[in-house]
């Protein structure tokens, strides 16, 4: 029988997610290869043999997206599977018809596929955009649950960036862990924040393996997203975060509509900073699209601990790094700070050297921000010599991150603090419900 050959186009999460469940093992398909996108230093690696399974004595290249085309046709490769996430529907049909003009079928596999069940019950925050204030609203249920005496064990979207066998499955429960883990800029950003609050993350590269670590440890599962993706377990209930700053992203991006399409609870977040006619329009758009839903306005509390201290001085502005980039956002919590506060933004471009030069190439929307790039040692060091080099007093950080244990520069650093703020209590209340409908 000729088996299928396939090429998974990722970003070193969900297209690994995907051949997990849909073809290893699978002796109907031949994984030929990854392509990769999104997330730099990814490409000419292999998923090692060890996490690919018998068939793959090599592992699995992880090639250039860019060279789509020729791998299709050299390879003679019969279907291409888009498994990577937040992407403008335009974007998506382009993939789809590089793939079909050099021959090759094109798919979008769906949940039912690709969500793990669970003997827990599974609670997921998904968004419509990466940025759309998803972390802020999954601290805000990890610490509610647990108040309530629920075992919890959050576990994240993956971000497996280093020694993919080291990465099959990760637990995390201290600062020293992520040390010992050599995690990056990014998750770090995701994974401290849930830590400094007493949390247990769990993470890597085998989700079936991962999903069965942490339900040994906890009564409750809380699957925290990343991007847009749609959630790796199947929810028992869904929350998907909108963002009002980007009104009508909620229904053009992948596969951000398909989360707003299936949410049990949909947060409209950043009400407090956002136009109201902007939070009327995604109000709207949930109305039409999934009238289902439960809609819930939230806001998000930033706060700094003394805003007199940068009135009138030089800062620079670091924000979220995802958020800015692929999320394509201009700014962020510490941007509006800077702002409320009579600081002056000093322009990180200016300054920017090495590969965080090129971000500002690739990502024109950007101009004076500078985005908390670190996807491995040399860009931290790109990222500390960027602040170095400025014109900046003072550092204003809006990343999740906290700098201070990652650069060492003169300028004293600022932390912006951001959480989610339950109007009314209503996603208060939506998780008593649960909590009655799910005894332990």
């Amino acid at each position: 029988m000729k088996r299928t050959r396939v090429v998974l186009m990722g970003a070193a999460g969900r297209d690994f997610h995907n051949f997990n469940l849909l073809y290893r093992g699978n002796q109907a398909y031949e994984v030929v290869a990854f392509t990769a996108a999104q997330i730099p230093n990814i490409s000419g690696r292999a998923y090692p043999s060890s996490l690919a399974g018998p068939g793959y004595p090599h592992g699995i290249p992880i090639v250039p997206e860019a060279g789509l085309t020729d791998l299709v046709r050299r390879e003679n490769v019969d279907l291409v599977v888009l498994s990577y996430s937040d992407l403008p529907h335009l974007e998506v049909m382009h993939k789809a018809s590089i793939a079909l003009a050099a021959g090759a079928s094109f798919l979008l596999p769906g949940p039912r596929e690709t969500e793990l069940r669970s003997s827990r019950p599974v609670i997921s925050i998904c968004a419509v955009r990466t940025g759309a204030g998803k972390s802020p609203l999954t601290r805000y249920v990890s610490r509610y649950l647990r108040a309530k005496g629920r075992r919890v064990a959050i576990v994240r979207h993956p971000m497996p960036y280093g020694d993919l066998e080291a990465q099959a499955v990760q637990r995390f429960a201290t600062l020293e862990d992520l040390d010992r883990a050599n995690c990056t800029i990014e998750e770090r950003e995701e994974y401290e924040p849930h830590l400094r609050e007493g949390a247990i993350v769990f993470a890597g590269v085998d989700y079936e393996r991962i999903l069965r670590a942490a339900e040994k440890e906890a009564d409750l599962v809380l699957w925290d997203g990343g991007n847009n993706d749609l959630p790796f377990f199947a929810p028992d209930l869904h929350f998907v975060v909108a963002d009002p700053h980007r009104a009508g992203h909620e229904l053009s991006y992948h596969p951000g509509e398909a989360n707003f399409r299936k949410a049990d609870v949909i947060v409209v977040s950043k009400t407090d900073s956002a136009k109201p006619e902007d939070v009327r329009s995604v109000e709207e758009s949930a109305a039409r699209a999934n009238p289902r839903a439960q809609l819930i306005e939230g806001a998000l509390k930033i706060s700094l601990a003394d805003p007199e201290r940068i009135r009138g001085r030089k800062v620079i502005v670091v924000e979220d790094g995802p958020t800015l980039t692929h999320g394509g956002m201009a700014y962020g919590a510490a941007t509006l700070v800077a702002q409320a506060h009579g600081a002056e933004i000093v322009d990180a471009q200016r300054s920017a050297v090495g590969s965080l030069a090129q971000v500002y190439a690739t990502y024109p929307h950007l101009r004076r921000v500078l985005p908390a790039m670190g996807y491995g040692e040399a860009q931290v060091h790109e990222l500390e010599a960027t602040i170095r080099a400025s014109e900046a007093e003072l550092v204003l950080d809006g990343s999740p991150v906290d700098l201070h244990r990652l650069v060492h520069v003169p300028q004293p650093i600022l932390t912006v603090a951001y959480d989610y703020d339950d109007r009314e209590g209503r996603v208060a209340a939506v998780l008593d419900r649960f909590l009655l409908e799910h005894p332990r």
